[in-house]
């Protein structure tokens, strides 16, 4: 059983290997100079930084993000349900019908949620 393992062992064992061994080379033949603040600026295409950055969101870009992944997710459950709809027809009636019917009202209502709270008005 232990054989078993060896493989993933010495893969693990490489990698760290590696990684340490990279380091140490940077280490080693890197240049190691006086650190002043003109060196530790951002360099943004040879013009000054100014300013934060990164600027800030508003909450409506995060919200609507989070909508976006909530809505599109039906999509990973409708997908293997349109895959096998006509099978299943045929092997166990219309059940299946159904219980997409009530997954696709319960996310209807969630729409009709967003809606109404203004969630995807970017006026407001």
């Amino acid at each position: 059983m232990k054989t078993d393992y060896l493989p993933i062992l010495l893969q693990v064992l490489i990698a760290i290997g590696f990684a340490v061994s990279a380091l140490v080379v940077s280490v080693v033949l890197g240049k190691t100079t006086r650190r002043n603040s003109t060196k530790d600026t951002a360099y943004e295409c040879g013009m000054i930084a100014e300013g934060e950055g990164q600027p800030r969101f508003s909450v409506k870009f995060y919200l609507v993000a989070m909508l976006f992944i909530l809505f599109d997710l039906e999509i990973v459950f409708m997908y293997p349900w349109a895959v096998i709809y006509r099978e299943y027809i045929a092997a166990h009636g219309s059940g299946i019908f159904w219980t997409m019917g009530s997954f696709v009202s319960v996310l209807t209502v969630g729409y009709l949620y967003a809606l109404g709270k203004g969630a995807l008005d970017w006026k407001r």
